[in-house]
């Protein structure tokens, strides 16, 4: 014995004091907390060092259901686990019975790209230690199951942020990963997926994306989407021969038993096969922060594997997929491929679920590709206005439902489908709802669009539709209210007429003191009223809207917006004759003359202002004042061969009138367009009155005419005689000539096969009817066909 304490002279003494209990967060087991002190005594039994440590033991209860007994269970616990003292029994029944009712998360949760939820084929019967990494790493090099093992062991260290930085500083285990992940993908599902997710935990942090990048885990996730997703073809493909084969045959229970069991094994694999597609995928969301590193995803066709992908049934992996568009969506080349794949149609399956995450998600990722005209269309083929307008009611999605709507209603071809919908009479109640308080914009915006089509506006009307918006535009003094309602009156027919009730309330706006933007749009209602009951000679004596007409005439005297709504004003009240005569008298045409030479380079004022003029020259009141006491016939005839062909027309028909009322204006008027039509042949006249010394070019160098041996000025059949126009076959008679001075070319009797009473190609509008816009078609620009159509011809 002495022998012994002189060769041991130190020995260890632990001593274990019990702790806490308390309940596993995830898992069905018991935590214990407990402390260890190791003292190291001397020689003669006294402590020299003393080290505490605090510990902790999971006891995992496999066996816990809601049919097990606690109180059995309880005791077994305290009997074979020393930690936990006996007297801990009462404490230990609660936390059981606390296990046994505590429900289960929901599988709706949410969780973001950096939170990946859990798959099956991770649990694991021990705790992964960053210890025992090389043990994992040996793991590695073995067979299939044992690096499915490995690998996930290491994960589970890798899901712990705190262990990236050691892992990182690990060459071997991040080299092995990358090297078994490249040579072995295709051997096993769990093991790619596996490995993917370690390396997303390091994706989730931009300072580890150079890692993921060095071992080129990106292109690998490319080549395996890829690859999954072609094997997802050869099982649908598969399965619908079974399926098809069973259809044939349903009473053969072989042919049954071999579809039941190809889907059975089609759904074990469809499962597997979305969860490395998730992993893949949010990995290759997370290296996208890099737009680099995004242009290489796109080269390789990754918006083609994601809208292929949108056919899944899996919501956690739709959400994701969806995701990656909507961040894709904002580059031009990326919207190309979507409209290309038409992912459109395949987005608007998805609207009719219930996951909140991927309902929202989808919005926003269409309200993104609305912005293109080739894809709005594509979302009314797809039925969108029906099924976003039922959704403009929901809190959370409505806001977004409403954007995707205005977007589409931008376009003219598609605002008369919202009539069939529901969607107006849910944005009228919106409208009234809001009461006095602020209105959101897109919704105004919306319902102003919507107001420009005539079988909308009769749905808005309908009711006291237009009764409340009057309303509240006059009260609130609301600009766009006011725009709404402006849109509204410009459709002829009934809605038109309901808004004689309003002439007097909106006459009543007009004045200095009231905000520009707010009279523009009063005043642009009233000029739309082209009623012929309307007696607007009362409405301009009773609101004294002469003086305020005239004195916004002036250039420079108001925003030119409110200048060109006070022309158009005058447009319409001069439609009656006696509101004409007033205007004579008040010297409003001379403020419009001096107003065309001002804005001779609008072509929006020239057209509205000649519009006037013609109305003008209707009347027998103001005719004579227009022809004898203004130059207002010489601007016309300058405008006679305008660029633009709205105020082509309406000049065309002031003259025309002008000329019937005033025979030297009529030749004036014939002159200029004898002119103008005939001015090749009066250019080459003139050319050839100078004689051959001043035009040289119509000769050759030795003095012979280009024309053979004979002038083609010396051909009379191509010009006029002192009798007419003879041409040589006299198919023409000298009668031709009298009528063309007389006017009446075109009508019976003069060119064979005219179309139109205007002998100069001109096309005329219906008098009295208002220019629409001034931007027609230029005589200038080409008109292209398809060849489908021309060869129709």
């Amino acid at each position: 014995m002495d022998k012994l304490q002189a060769e041991d002279a130190r020995y260890l003494k632990r001593k274990v004091k019990r702790g806490s209990l308390d309940v596993h967060p995830t898992e069905k087991a018991l935590v214990v907390q407990y402390e260890v002190e190791a003292t190291i005594l001397g020689e003669m039994g006294d402590p020299m060092v003393g080290e505490r440590k605090e510990c902790q033991k999971i006891i995992r209860l496999k066996s816990l259901n809601a049919n097990t007994d606690i109180t059995t269970l309880a005791r077994r616990v305290v009997e074979e686990c020393r930690l936990i003292h006996p007297s801990k029994l009462p404490e230990v029944e609660q936390l059981l019975f606390y296990l046994q009712n505590r429900k289960k998360p929901d599988k709706q949760e949410k969780h973001s790209p950096r939170d990946l939820t859990p798959f099956e084929g991770m649990e694991l019967d021990e705790e992964a230690n960053i210890n025992c990494i090389d043990d994992y790493v040996e793991l590695l090099y073995e067979d299939i199951p044992e690096k499915v093992r490995g690998a996930t062991l290491i994960l589970h260290l890798a899901r712990n942020p705190d262990n990236l930085e050691e892992l990182l500083q690990n060459e071997t285990a991040l080299g092995a990963l990358a090297r078994v992940l490249r040579e072995d993908w295709k051997q096993s599902v769990d093991m790619a997926t596996t490995i993917i997710y370690v390396f997303f935990c390091f994706s989730s942090f931009s300072q580890f994306h150079g890692l993921v990048t060095h071992y080129k885990i990106g292109a690998l996730c490319m080549n395996i989407t890829e690859h999954e997703l072609k094997r997802y073809d050869l099982w649908q493909d598969e399965l619908q021969k079974k399926k098809k084969a069973y259809e044939e045959d349903p009473d053969n229970q072989n042919v049954k038993k071999e579809h039941e069991k190809a889907l059975k094994k089609y759904q074990g694999l469809l499962s597997k096969q979305e969860q490395l597609l998730r992993v893949a995928l949010y990995l290759l969301l997370n290296l996208a922060e890099d737009t680099r590193t995004e242009l290489k995803m796109r080269n390789k066709n990754i918006v083609h594997m994601l809208v292929k992908t949108l056919d899944r049934e899996d919501e956690e992996l739709l959400v994701l997929v969806v995701s990656f568009l909507k961040k894709l969506s904002i580059f031009l080349e990326n919207k190309n491929d979507m409209a290309e794949t038409h992912a459109v149609e395949k987005l608007a399956r998805l609207l009719a679920c219930d996951h909140e995450n991927l309902l929202n998600t989808t919005l926003r990722l269409l309200l993104n590709l609305s912005f293109d005209t080739g894809l709005r269309s594509q979302m009314v083929q797809a039925g969108l206005i029906h099924k976003l307008s039922l959704m403009l009611a929901d809190e959370k999605q409505g806001q977004l439902c409403m954007c995707i709507l205005y977007h589409i209603s931008v376009d003219d071809r598609f605002k008369s489908m919202f009539a069939y919908t529901d969607c107006i009479p849910q944005l009228m109640k919106m409208l009234f709802e809001c009461g006095e308080s602020h209105m959101e914009p897109e919704l105004i915006s919306f319902c102003i669009n919507l107001a420009a089509n005539k079988r909308n506006a009769q749905v808005i009307c309908e009711g006291n539709g237009l009764k409340m918006l009057m309303k509240r535009g006059l009260k609130l003094k609301d600009v766009l209210i006011m725009k709404m309602i402006r849109n509204l009156s410009q459709h002829d027919g009934p809605t038109k007429n309901l808004f004689i009730d309003y002439v007097g309330d909106l006459a009543a706006q007009i004045g200095a003191e009231e905000r520009e933007e707010y009279v523009i749009e009063c005043l642009g209602t009233l000029a739309n009223l082209t009623i012929p009951d309307l007696d607007w000679e009362l409405v301009l004596k009773e609101y004294n809207l002469v003086p305020y007409l005239k004195d916004h005439l002036k250039p420079g005297s108001a925003e030119d917006d409110l200048i060109l709504e006070v022309v158009i004003m005058i447009g319409t009240v001069s439609m009656d004759d006696s509101c004409a005569a007033t205007m004579a008298k008040s010297g409003i045409i001379p403020a419009l003359i001096e107003l065309l030479n001002a804005q001779q380079e609008d072509d929006e004022f020239v057209c509205q202002i000649v519009y006037v003029l013609y109305q003008m020259v209707v009347h027998q009141a103001t005719r004579d004042v227009i022809i004898k006491d203004t130059q207002a016939p010489a601007y016309l005839i300058d405008l006679m061969h305008d660029k633009n062909a709205e105020i082509r027309k309406v000049c065309n028909n002031t003259l025309d009138i002008i000329a019937e009322y005033d025979k030297e204006c009529e030749r004036k008027i014939q002159s200029e367009k004898f002119r103008w039509h005939n001015s090749q042949w009066l250019e080459m006249v003139e050319n050839r009155a100078m004689g051959d010394d001043g035009e040289p070019f119509m000769f050759g160098d030795d003095g012979e005419a280009f024309m053979h041996n004979g002038d083609i000025l010396e051909r009379p059949d191509l010009f006029y005689t002192a009798d007419g126009i003879i041409p040589a076959d006299g198919t023409i008679s000298p009668e031709f000539f009298t009528d063309y001075q007389n006017g009446d070319i075109g009508q019976a009797g003069g060119f064979p096969g005219s179309m139109n009473p205007d002998m100069f190609g001109q096309s005329t509008v219906t008098p009295g009817q208002r220019p629409a816009t001034t931007y027609g078609t230029r005589p200038d620009e080409q008109f292209f066909y398809s060849y489908a159509g021309a060869a129709s011809r």
